[in-house]
């Protein structure tokens, strides 16, 4: 599974941040950061999510206000 997260979208509600550890609270910047993400377009972060923390990043992207998480399955599909 992989995960996108649009970091110009984020609001800083850091409900994201109580579901899965790998989102940390920036807040002088009033947004959350996705640890071990690799930027692929400006603002714009991927990660692998490790098959411990599949069932934690689903929440952490249905939590998120204003939908700037996506969830991927393995054939590419977006199931969050």
């Amino acid at each position: 599974m992989k995960m996108r997260f649009d970091r110009e979208t984020c609001i800083g509600m850091f409900q994201c941040t109580a579901e899965w550890d790998a989102f940390e609270k920036d807040e002088n910047e009033g947004k959350a950061d996705l640890a071990e993400s690799e930027e692929v377009e400006p603002d714009i972060f991927e990660r692998e999510i490790p098959s411990d923390a599949e069932l934690d990043a689903k929440f952490a992207a249905r939590v998120c206000p204003v939908d700037a998480i996506e969830v991927y399955d393995d054939d590419g599909e977006q199931i969050v």
